[in-house]
């Protein structure tokens, strides 16, 4: 693989450089929530325990985020789903990002937290600068704050906000952000009003996930990363290339996801399938391994189209290709 990380760099947040070392080595998280509810059993399950279709079953939710931490995956990852939307089906994980960030902040120990991703708009920027400083501090500089756009239309209204503008509200709220982190930092004469906890972190790092209704050249200029849409080795080259071309030597990290229904049998080769791939182990290696060839830096796992029970695809991951990407855990 690649060669061990470089010394910290002291303008770059901790949480961003564990994420994202910098000497090219890939890094694993994974997306909450941690289910096969995707899957045909999945779907079984949820008829016989009466959720709707997309609402995922939490009873095992504290227990496979520790788990995950116990492993040595880099990264957990939630969603911001403000209401559910039958005819739209995913429900995220179904907690509120925030407080569900707290909660993970006490009962895991290294693991980083980071939203994929906060619907901005749909939040004031002052309310969202207060609880991730807070989740920050309460987790020890863990937090990774992904923003978006948001993607459901239907929301919108409800929230008194105009889908339209959504791209403005993201600027907007991006430099709302930054200016609140900042005078929490470096306090003027007292008379400013100003939010409170400072994060641990010198800031919390931003990274955008789709394009939030930007143009590249601002994500790279504004945001200190960007999580794009998965992509099989082949086709990510290109995007991960003209990342690297907009960014222009600025540290900005790429970020995917992956859907993995991982089989039992280790040899099992690549079948491609909507956002990712049905594989065994070895082939997993292989695929991770075309990524981190690309310049991609992390690699969110998601296991909710997957046929095996997700502690033991965690388990098997963790053993055999963990190993293969030694950024993952300093």
């Amino acid at each position: 693989m690649t060669a061990a990380a470089p010394a910290p760099d002291p303008d770059v947040a901790p949480a961003l450089e564990r994420l994202a070392p910098g000497s090219g080595a890939l890094t694993l998280g994974v997306e909450l929530p941690l289910d096969n509810d995707w899957s045909p059993q999945g779907r079984r399950a949820a008829r016989a325990d009466g959720r709707p279709a997309g609402v995922p079953d939490l009873t095992r939710h504290a227990e496979l985020a520790r788990l995950a931490d116990e492993l040595g995956f880099t990264a957990l990852w939630m969603r911001d789903v403000p209401l559910w939307d039958p005819a739209f089906g995913d429900a995220g994980q179904v907690y509120d990002p925030f407080p569900y960030l707290g909660y993970l902040a006490a009962t895991t120990r290294d693991i980083l937290l980071g939203t994929a991703a906060v619907a901005l708009p749909l939040r004031h920027p002052l309310h969202v600068a207060k609880m991730a400083a807070t989740v920050d501090r309460l987790s020890g500089g863990r937090l990774l704050l992904g923003i978006a756009s948001g993607d459901r239309p239907s929301e919108y209204p409800l929230f008194g906000v105009d889908f339209a503008s959504r791209g403005q509200a993201v600027r907007d709220g991006v430099r709302i952000l930054r200016e609140a982190w900042e005078s929490a930092a470096a306090p003027d004469d007292g008379r400013s009003l100003r939010v409170l906890p400072r994060p641990a972190q010198p800031t919390v790092p931003l990274i955008m996930a789709g394009r939030g209704g930007q143009t590249p050249e601002w994500l790279a200029g504004h945001l200190d990363g960007h999580f794009t849409y998965h992509r099989p080795p082949a086709g990510m080259r290109p995007v991960a290339e003209s990342w690297r071309e907009v960014c222009a030597g600025r540290r900005r990290p790429l970020l995917t996801t992956m859907l993995v229904d991982l089989a039992e049998d280790p040899d099992e080769p690549a079948r491609p399938v909507r956002f990712g791939a049905r594989l065994g182990r070895k082939a997993l290696t292989g695929y991770l391994t075309g990524l981190e060839e690309c310049g991609v830096a992390h690699v969110a796992l998601n296991f909710r189209l997957g046929n095996r029970p997700v502690g033991a695809a965690l388990a098997e991951i963790a053993t055999h290709v963990l190993p293969e990407f030694p950024g993952t855990r300093p």
